[in-house]
């Protein structure tokens, strides 16, 4: 239950990297996701031709506008103005794209910006240009399968966790946390119904969403523990209503009202 006198300033301000000239839906779920998740404001950076469906489609968001018309190629200004920051959906992997992901990444990593997630072509950036990784360290990191072999090889996950200082979301029909100090969780919500496009910005968009809005609880391994754990009940949820091969992301979306995303104890 939120405190009657707070405003949207008191739940946090996320920044979303996400989208690309024809790769705008991703974008638009998770900033969507981000914003049921609790967050008070989202920004997203998007490339020039990318904002007016993004504000078509999500009038709730603010836009930072890149200089490029088709592109995710520079570091949005004023960065210490967020409370977190999550990067990766529909940027692609343009060699002006990976520049940018670095030239974030050193931004970060010298003003010691708070909290990072890093999600698809973000993590396909790091595995071609793996001396990155250390300016990551911190990150939470959200791989499928193929996205964790490229980065990490058949590596044990808790160890990479360890070494790399990394908060590791792999993710899969049980999907699994780990953290830099050998905690691991396993979560046991969600469907078949959630194997569709999507459904890991959503997540993205989640973890934004509750890292801002649960800005007094600093642990990310905890919100990541519950991030997943409420990514799978929205899915639970949805097949209650539907068959799991009818499921889209956008129900997953939809169905986060329905959740409380305040950290509780797993």
């Amino acid at each position: 239950m939120r405190n009657q006198e707070t405003t949207k300033h008191d739940y946090g301000h996320g920044l979303l990297i996400a989208g690309s000239h024809g790769r705008m839906g991703c974008a638009i779920l998770a900033a969507r996701a981000a914003l049921r998740s609790g967050c008070g404001l989202v920004s997203v950076h998007l490339p020039g031709r990318c904002v007016n469906p993004m504000q078509a489609a999500f009038p709730e968001a603010m836009v930072s506008i890149d200089p490029s018309p088709t592109l995710f190629t520079s570091v949005p200004e004023h960065l210490e103005r967020y409370s977190a920051i999550a990067i990766g959906p529909g940027i692609g992997t343009d060699p002006v794209t990976c520049e940018a992901l670095h030239a974030l990444l050193q931004s970060l990593h010298s003003c010691h910006q708070g909290l990072l997630v890093l999600d698809a072509d973000a993590l396909n950036i790091l595995a071609r240009h793996r001396d990155c990784l250390p300016l990551a360290t911190g990150a939470i990191v959200t791989p499928h399968a193929g996205e964790y072999g490229r980065l990490f090889g058949d590596a044990n996950p808790a160890e990479m966790a360890r070494k790399h200082n990394l908060v590791i979301v792999k993710k899969a029909h049980h999907t699994q946390v780990f953290s830099p100090d050998g905690e691991t969780f396993t979560n046991h919500t969600g469907n078949a119904g959630m194997a569709t496009a999507g459904s890991g910005d959503v997540l993205t968009g989640i973890l934004l969403g509750m890292l801002c809005s649960n800005q007094l609880h600093s642990n990310p391994f905890d919100i990541a523990c519950q991030a997943v754990s409420i990514h799978g009940q929205i899915g639970d949820i949805a097949i209650e209503m539907q068959s799991e091969s009818s499921l889209t992301a956008s129900d997953l979306v939809e169905n986060l009202r329905h959740v409380s995303t305040d950290i509780t104890t797993l």
